[in-house]
């Protein structure tokens, strides 16, 4: 068995981490070890047990809590990330590059400076990353990422009122398609169905198994039943409500439950 407990990164990612014997409560900065480096996170559950078949490989360790230092080391590295950000915008803009610069993240322990951006195209920025190598004496990291990854990071609402779910509380961007706004009958604006990022919006998939479930027991659009009230052809659905609206042969309409067809 293995001791797992779920931690938010400071990028607002979820992962789970070996707590190995720790004792972790919700709410504690952990310093813990990723792909990018060294980071300070925090514990959003009490550790729990996992059975070691259920992994392809060994999840990543908490190191150790953090510390006092820790806490200012990280505050003081958010004011350098600031600073960061408006340098390497400043040299962006001098260098005539064809980037939109969308973050600045300093590690930890200050050994790698990580930039974030969007382009349409490669961009060559090599003097780019040794004018910010000679500013900030670090390792320096050229990240392009796609426009929902973008949307992620800089979190927002969406046009649900609410904060983005891809920077609430999802892990990974799952397919969406054009099919899922058709299967719920959702009007296929594209201002109606994107998001900020100008995707399809995550949320579309949500409900899409529950729709194609109950539109299995509903008759297509088009296709001609026979209700209580004579013979006709089904205009409209609703799935939801589980009934279709039927044109008449001899004239009106009828909304009738799917069971009384």
């Amino acid at each position: 068995m293995i001791r797992l407990v779920f931690i938010k990164l400071p990028n607002g990612k979820i992962e789970e981490f070996d707590a190995t014997q720790l004792s972790l409560e919700a709410g504690e900065n952990v310093i813990i070890e990723t792909e990018k480096g060294v980071v300070l996170g925090k514990v959003l559950s009490p550790p729990h047990e996992k059975e070691k078949r259920f992994f392809l490989k060994s999840p990543r360790k908490v190191i150790r809590k953090a510390t006092v230092e820790d806490l200012e080391q990280f505050q003081g590295n958010q004011q350098l990330e600031k600073e960061a950000f408006q340098f390497c915008l400043q040299k962006i803009r001098e260098k005539g590059l064809h980037m939109k610069l969308v973050k600045a993240e300093i590690l930890l322990d200050r050994s790698k400076a990580l930039f974030y951006f969007t382009s349409e195209k490669r961009i060559d920025f090599r003097e780019l990353v040794r004018d910010l190598a000679a500013q900030f004496k670090m390792r320096i990291e050229m990240r392009q990422i796609g426009v929902r990854d973008e949307a992620k990071m800089v979190c927002g609402l969406g046009s649900c009122g609410r904060e983005l779910c891809c920077a609430k509380f999802m892990n990974r961007f799952e397919l969406v398609s054009v099919k899922m706004a058709k299967e719920q009958n959702l009007a296929l604006n594209p201002t109606k169905i994107s998001g900020v990022c100008g995707r399809l919006m995550c949320c579309l998939s949500y409900e899409f198994p529950t729709y194609v479930d109950l539109k299995k027991d509903l008759p297509k659009v088009g296709r001609y039943v026979v209700t209580r009230s004579g013979k006709g052809k089904v205009i409209r659905q609703n799935v939801l409500g589980q009934t279709v609206t039927v044109e008449l042969e001899e004239g009106g309409e009828i909304t009738i439950h799917a069971s009384e067809l």
